[in-house]
């Protein structure tokens, strides 16, 4: 890897903006830094090396070795030769070593004592008179401040980062600023001052020479644009930042930022492809013991892999917002559950291990649920839970939300209500997956309400353009269910402008579109819903297909052709049972046993039929409610007809009279 022109924790070895006095007088053994480090906090009287600092050669070796671990990306090595000998009475520190030992007290999970020493290194590089390094110190404790939830005194750092850098000759210091300035505006929704920041960053990295700092800048650029609309060019500089993740041209640091920048980016942005390519990538970096480059495309891990499981944290700053998009102390909501519901998971988080790893791991859980991999993807987010760091907690909640979608996909509503109510806890609005859980539930007011609220509450959908479509498809859904056909239309509409020709949002826009068809009895339905099963199909999204074959089934049966219906059925029935969608899975096979009966004993309604294949395979009346989106009274009363016309007495007599009659 070169050596960056600014390291992402300035080290002793790689800090750009260092005073020219500093590294002049570490080179004659003596430190006026180091003095200024002793008068700002330092320990030790006067704080320098050699005779005078009664620090011996041997103090100098440990600083000299921890700098060299530093140089390795070695931080739990760094840390422990810095902090013994910072303890020392008298032995000081330079603002540069102070600078590494924040760095080092960072990915050791050390966050209070990372502060702690970057005070001290920016009191030392202003007493120095070096306002680049002080420039540098303050952006740093904005950026860690914003980790530890204390908004107002990370703007008064960034304050005094402005104050060191605005009024100096371009330099690297300064990208930091115009990165903050890019998401600021971006956050206003000032999309040409976000770009205008963003090229400045560029500017200013093209004359660092500093790999990380360029890598970070085409991505800041490319998020601004992918925001006002303009994918191609957005996509062309996201590849070309990632490329130098994938070549091992990046510190530790950056390869983490942009990895989960990166990953939010994709999936807000619905580009499933590079989501999967990424996350695995993201993944074997993280893996334990984690190198210091990402691994060559042929040694990474298929989506199906699992990684080894490792312990818990829960802190960083949130994942995809710029400055706040990595990691950093520990917590997560009171009595978290495991994935099922169970009790809280312990906190615990082994020094040295990747900060990183909880975010990338709760993105991944996102691309594993989406290709199916449940059980996986399961597991995955009760681990994301316990590794994500404190001030990255919406990549928590994501992972909850992810939890909570695969459960109430198999009917695990409890457990889906507890998960989502967690994502809720963490600041996540649950939706659209809530309201779907309320639907399955027959609370079908209370579905149409919170998916007209969330989509109400969106902003701007150029940001996230995969939140809004699924919104959009959940309201044509719950829509279609309460036969409010007009507003599912509206619905669908305004997901087919949305979705352009992106593969994800196009297949999401084909099958409402094809719902909605089917409902208005149009003979556009099935060439609308076989194209959004080669959508999802060329995806390798199943259970999405899987629910469009039923689509598919219904268009087939209303033009009369049974044969084509039951192989969509039979189809669709063998993916639910393989993923575990219980509900789902029910209907399928219910729908497939009473396809080839027209003639219904006792006068039975199609509709008591559908009840009774249910009860004859088990179902409870909360089970059937749930399947047919239809309340525990109306089951009730179904079950009341069926029982008169049939003249049995129990649901065993019922479901006798159901195998005896071919129903099942």
């Amino acid at each position: 890897m070169s050596a960056p022109t600014i390291h992402p924790r300035p080290t002793a070895a790689e800090t750009a903006g260092a005073a020219e006095t500093a590294e002049v007088a570490r080179a004659a053994g003596t430190s006026g830094a180091t003095e200024a480090s002793g008068a700002a906090g330092g320990s030790g009287p006067s704080g320098a090396y050699g005779p005078s600092g009664a620090s011996g050669p041997s103090g100098a070796d440990v600083v000299e070795r921890a700098r060299d671990a530093a140089g390795r990306e070695s931080w739990a090595e760094a840390y422990a030769l810095l902090h013994a000998h910072d303890l020392h009475p008298s032995r000081g520190l330079t603002a540069d070593d102070l600078s590494v030992l924040a760095d080092a007290a960072w990915w050791s999970g050390h966050v209070d004592e990372s502060v702690t020493a970057r005070l001290r290194a920016h009191a030392a590089f202003l007493a120095a008179g070096d306002h680049r390094g002080a420039g540098l110190a303050s952006w740093w404790l904005h950026y860690e401040y914003l980790g530890l939830g204390r908004p107002a005194a990370a703007a008064g750092w960034l304050h005094r980062a402005r104050h060191h850098l605005e009024g100096l000759p371009d330099c690297p210091e300064q990208c930091f600023l115009a990165w903050s300035d890019a998401e600021e505006a971006q956050a206003h929704g000032d999309h040409e001052a976000a770009l205008a920041a963003a090229r400045r960053m560029t500017g200013l990295a093209l004359g660092s020479g500093s790999p990380d700092l360029l890598a970070l800048s085409r991505q800041a650029e490319s998020r601004v644009l992918f925001a006002a609309g303009h994918r191609t060019e957005a996509v062309a500089l996201l590849d070309d930042a990632m490329c130098a993740v994938s070549a091992g041209e990046l510190s530790g640091m950056f390869t983490g930022w942009l990895y989960c920048l990166a990953l939010t980016q994709c999936m807000e942005a619905a580009d499933f492809g590079r989501a999967v390519e990424w996350t695995n990538a993201a993944m074997e970096w993280c893996a334990p013991p984690w190198p210091l480059h990402p691994p060559a495309d042929d040694a990474r891990p298929k989506a199906t892999d699992g990684p080894a499981a490792s312990p818990r944290t829960v802190e960083g700053p949130a994942a995809g917002t710029g400055p706040t998009a990595t990691a950093g102390a520990r917590t997560e909501p009171a009595g978290a559950p495991e994935a099922s519901g169970g009790g809280p998971l312990p906190m615990a988080v082994p020094s040295g291990e990747n900060p990183f790893r909880g975010v990338c791991r709760a993105h991944r859980v996102e691309v594993l649920d989406l290709l199916g991999v449940w059980a996986l993807a399961e597991a995955e987010a009760r681990q994301a839970c316990r590794e994500v760091p404190v001030d990255c907690l919406e990549s928590a909640a994501a992972a909850y939300y992810a939890a909570g979608d695969i459960q109430r996909r198999q009917g695990r509503l409890d457990a889906a209500a507890v998960s989502y109510g967690h994502a809720h806890e963490l600041g996540r609005l649950p939706q659209p997956g809530l309201a779907l859980l309320r639907l399955a539930q027959g609370r079908a007011d209370a579905a149409v309400a919170g998916i007209a609220l969330a989509l109400a509450c969106r902003g701007d959908p150029q940001h996230d353009l995969l939140g809004r479509a699924r919104l959009l498809a959940a309201r044509a859904e719950v829509a279609l269910a309460v036969r409010d056909v007009p507003g599912a239309a509206d619905a669908a509409a305004e997901l087919d402008a949305l979705a352009g020709e992106v593969p994800l949002l196009r297949a999401l826009a084909d099958t409402a579109l094809g719902a909605v068809a089917l409902a208005e009895r149009s003979g556009d339905a099935p060439r609308l819903l076989r194209r959004a099963l080669a959508g999802w199909l060329e995806l390798r999204v199943p259970y999405e297909a899987a629910q469009v074959r039923m689509l598919l089934a219904a268009a087939d049966r209303a033009v009369g052709d049974q044969e084509a219906a039951r192989l969509e059925l039979g189809t669709a029935r063998a993916v639910f049972e393989r993923l575990g969608a219980v509900p789902d899975a029910r209907r399928a096979a219910a729908l497939l046993s009473g396809g080839s009966r027209r003639r219904l004993p006792g006068g039975l309604t199609a509709r008591e039929a559908e009840v009774l294949r249910l009860v004859a395979t088990g179902g409870t009346n909360k089970d059937i409610a749930r399947s047919l989106v239809i309340s525990e009274h109306t089951v009730a009363r179904h079950l009341n007809n069926i029982f008169a016309k049939l003249g049995v007495g129990s649901r065993a007599a019922a479901t006798a009279a159901a195998y005896a009659h071919g129903l099942v």
